[in-house]
This record gives C-alpha cells, sequence and structure tokens, in this order.
C-alpha cells in the first residue's frame, strides 16, 4: 500500500511539473550584486602611510566572480611622498580596478603630471597597485618643459619623476623665449 501511493504521489508530482527554463533561471540565476556611491573620496594606504586620495562623482563596485570597481564619470587621484606633499595627479574620464590584482585600467583622456611639470597624455593607461607603476602599449605624448615626445608604449614609477618611452616616434624641442 505504501509503494503505490509513493508512486502515485511520484506521477502526480511528475505530472503537474511544468517549469518554463526561463523562469527558473530568472528564479535561480545567479544575481549581479552593484553597489553604487556618488561623490567618492577615497585615501590609500600603505604601511600606514597615506599614499593617495582619488576623488570621483560616481563608483560602482559588482560583486561577482572578479570583484571590480568602476569609476564611469571621470576620476582624479593625488599621489603623496612620505611627507604627504603631492608629487603627481592623475586625471581620466573613466577606469576600472580590479581589486584581486591590485591593477587599475584607466581610459579616455588620461593625464599624469608630476611637479617638475611633465604631463603625460594618453587614451588607456594601466596602474598596476603591487609594483607601483604605470604601464601602456597604446600611443603616448609627454610634455616637458623643453621637449614633446610621441611615442608607442610606455613605463613610468608611480611617481612619475621618470619614464621609458618604447618605442619613439616623434620629438619636438621646445624653443625658450
Amino acid at each position: 500500500m505504501i509503494r503505490k501511493t509513493f508512486i502515485f504521489l511520484l506521477i502526480t508530482f511528475l505530472v503537474g511539473c511544468e517549469n518554463d527554463e526561463s523562469k527558473v533561471n530568472a528564479i535561480f540565476g545567479k544575481k549581479l550584486g552593484v553597489d553604487e556611491a556618488v561623490n567618492i573620496e577615497s585615501y590609500m594606504s600603505q604601511s600606514g602611510k597615506m599614499k593617495a586620495k582619488l576623488t570621483a562623482p560616481k563608483m560602482l563596485r559588482y560583486q561577482d566572480t572578479s570583484s571590480r570597481i568602476e569609476l564611469p564619470n571621470t576620476l582624479h587621484v593625488d599621489f603623496y611622498d612620505s611627507l604627504l606633499t603631492i608629487e603627481n595627479r592623475l586625471d581620466a574620464n573613466s577606469a576600472i580596478y580590479f581589486e584581486t590584482r591590485k591593477f587599475v585600467y584607466l581610459k579616455d583622456n588620461v593625464k599624469v603630471y608630476n611637479i617638475k611639470g611633465d604631463t603625460l597624455f594618453c587614451k588607456e593607461l594601466t596602474w598596476d597597485q603591487n609594483l607601483e607603476r604605470f604601464y601602456t602599449d597604446k600611443p603616448v605624448r609627454i610634455n616637458t618643459p623643453d621637449l614633446i615626445m610621441y611615442g608607442e608604449g610606455l613605463s613610468a614609477p608611480q611617481d612619475f619623476k621618470t619614464f621609458e618611452i618604447y618605442k619613439v616616434t616623434n620629438s619636438i624641442i621646445r624653443v625658450q623665449q
């Protein structure tokens, strides 16, 4: 008797189950968590010393398999030396920060400028926080007080006191007046 009841319930369950696959996926599918914040002011420190201050009008934090932070509407970063003096600044139209790998992909109208008067202009730049370096393989332009250089690819320390252009394509010496 118990066996017949079990078989009857099983058949009723199987016949009564009609699931639309898209509805099931909508219910049980992984939902992407997105946090949004506005008027961001964030500080980066290492070993208890402030290294940088970031400001941005909007931040989106995605929490999925590779958590990341997107700054879609411009950003500005001030980098500090050990005496908390600004040693260089960075501006970009947007950025993506990959938290686990600790690097930032900057894009569109990227500018890095230091206290010596050197300015880097490029469309794409990566900032590796672990190595404390900037790099790109894309076209760059660097303005110094004496020279304008164009090239393909660049590597520079985070303080932007020096830089290496991989392939210089043109340079113009400024005439002082």
